[in-house]
């Protein structure tokens, strides 16, 4: 089948049936290209101590790094609508390329300006990136979708766990100058997208206009769900590198703890999309919310093997909800479904993007633990949102 066709291939698989060999080309293709996208996107916190000394900043500045980084996303919701509306694939290669472009730099800057400017890059570039491609893995499939699209989502996951640790391996033995090393990947990706990615076709401009009312209690509940959790993680990979830090560990084993949170956590990406496909997504999200809030402090308070054994049960609890919230994104609003899933996705992460901001420029280093106590309580506070969702949308 030529490339420009696999919507259609989307049309002859029945709900249930395994994915055909032109499906699963293009389904692994986005994988591969969503790993080394959100790798690109994600390995700061894995070098933020280094990079902090290198632009001569404080810890409290790590919120606004990250911030700068992430932010980005929140423009996720307007670049899905407008990918809805002229199709294709160019903002997919697009995203990929100054995802990659910017990480590649990041590490040659020692100016706190140029360093923002570059983190505000790969941010945009992951903006692009998402809807569009999303939207393709969609029109990919039929049936099981939670999982499969979990799969897609799992691509994400394994960049965002195995990059950090290898920019902090990068970065010890060979310098922060040589992290352009880990972009290479993605540069020689960009031109296979124009293959693996689906030539998306425009939404018509007949289609009826966003019915922002109807969706105004749903897009609330999921904002305060999907914020919340957000705000969570992004701490988590923040300020956890960092406190082993200022524990006197090296940068490398505050990087490992985050790659084994996510690569691990991978599980739980895959379970979430299967077990809301059988149970309904409001079990996966209430459970999800309890367990991320048991288990934060035993990682912020444990060392040792103890800590790896926490971390690795941890990441499964915290991405368990992955799939099921892009999900409940498209299908607040069937008319964009591009638009959900930045909401889902992108927005949302910006909302946690500025909380994390607030939170860094409150601590110091004698304060950091703290940090991990409301992120505790954010997680178990977002279970309130997760019982609040409509029952259609809980299917």
């Amino acid at each position: 089948m030529s490339s420009e066709t696999p919507i259609g291939t989307a049309a002859t698989q029945a709900p249930g049936e395994a994915p055909s060999v032109p499906v699963r080309k293009h389904l692994l293709g986005l994988t591969w290209a969503h790993l080394l996208n959100d790798g690109a996107a994600n390995y700061l916190p894995g070098v933020l101590p280094a990079v902090l000394i290198a632009v001569h900043q404080p810890v409290r500045m790590a919120g606004v790094l990250i911030a700068a980084l992430t932010i980005g996303q929140a423009l996720q919701p307007a670049i899905g609508w407008v990918a809805d509306r002229v199709g294709g694939r160019w903002l997919v290669v697009t995203g990929l390329l100054l995802s990659s472009l910017g990480g590649a730099l990041l590490g040659v800057t020692h100016s706190l300006g140029m360093l923002i400017v570059l983190l505000l890059m790969i941010g945009l570039g992951s903006a692009l990136f998402h809807p569009q491609a999303l939207a393709g893995v969609r029109s990919l499939l039929q049936g099981r979708r939670g999982l499969l699209t979990s799969v897609f989502l799992v691509g994400g996951e394994l960049g965002r766990g195995i990059w950090p640790t290898a920019a902090s391996l990068v970065a010890a033995h060979l310098g922060l100058e040589y992290l352009w090393i880990i972009a290479i990947p993605g540069l020689v990706t960009v031109g296979m997208l124009f293959r693996w990615a689906p030539n998306l076709p425009a939404r018509p401009r007949t289609v009826g206009a966003i019915r922002w009312k109807e969706h105004r209690r749903p897009l609330a509940l999921l904002l305060s769900y999907r914020g919340t959790r957000a705000l969570t993680t992004f701490g988590l990979v923040t300020f956890l590198p960092i406190l082993w830090h200022v524990r006197g560990a090296s940068l490398v084993t505050g990087a490992s703890l985050i790659t084994t949170v996510i690569v691990v956590g991978v599980i739980g990406n895959l379970a979430g999309g299967h077990l809301a496909d059988r149970f309904g997504r409001r079990p996966v999200l209430v459970i999800s919310a309890l367990a991320t809030a048991l288990l934060i402090l035993p990682v912020a308070y444990l060392q040792g093997p103890a800590v790896w054994f926490a971390a690795a049960l941890l990441g499964p609890a915290m991405f368990l909800t992955a799939s099921p919230t892009v999900l409940i994104g498209q299908d607040i609003f069937p008319e964009n479904r591009s638009m959900g899933s930045g909401i889902a996705l992108g927005l949302a992460n910006g909302i946690g993007a500025l909380l994390v901001l607030a939170l860094g420029l409150l601590i110091s280093e004698g304060t950091v633990i703290h940090v991990f106590w409301v992120l505790s309580a954010c997680s178990a506070a977002s279970v309130l949102a997760a019982l609040a969702f409509p029952r259609s949308l809980m299917r």
